[in-house]
């Protein structure tokens, strides 16, 4: 008798994502949560904690290429100088997916328009106001990527 596939040992590809917390930063509540959102949603998290320097964001990344997204939050609004050397991680191809940050982006009461001109600047993709938005734009994300492999399959052909 032939055999037939176990279909539960065949799952799906699981989407995966990697989450810090700024250079500078110790706050670990809020990252705790957001890995426990993410993972309630199906995704494989890679939790590199507080305190995480972009050099950690870059190995990550080698580790797990496959990942479709670096997350780095900041409560204490020194995101910008906590993400020197992004742009040059990026530049090199250490950083290939988006970079996605969020929470408090600079110090005081009064917040500066140009906050997240400079953030674009050092190398971020996207900026998120609430970490409610973080499924919509991972999806968008999704979509992007399975178009631009199309496209890329196409090309090829």
């Amino acid at each position: 008798m032939p055999s037939v596939p176990n279909q539960l040992s065949q799952s799906p590809a699981t989407r995966k994502v990697i989450l810090g917390v700024a250079a500078s930063d110790s706050h670990a509540v809020a990252n705790h949560l957001i890995a426990f959102f993410l993972r309630g949603l199906g995704f494989d998290v890679v939790n590199l904690g507080t305190c995480t320097p972009v050099e950690e964001f870059a190995e990550a990344c080698a580790r797990h290429p496959e990942a479709e997204a670096v997350i780095i939050g900041s409560l204490n609004g020194h995101v910008h100088e906590d993400l020197r050397g992004l742009d040059r991680a990026k530049q090199s191809g250490r950083i290939t997916c988006p970079v996605i940050v969020g929470g408090n982006l600079s110090v005081g009461s009064h917040k500066d328009g140009s906050s997240h001109d400079r953030l674009y600047a050092a190398g971020v993709d996207h900026i998120l106001g609430d970490p409610s938005e973080l499924p919509a734009l991972l999806a968008e994300l999704q979509v992007e990527r399975e178009r631009a492999a199309v496209t890329l399959g196409l090309a090829a052909s």
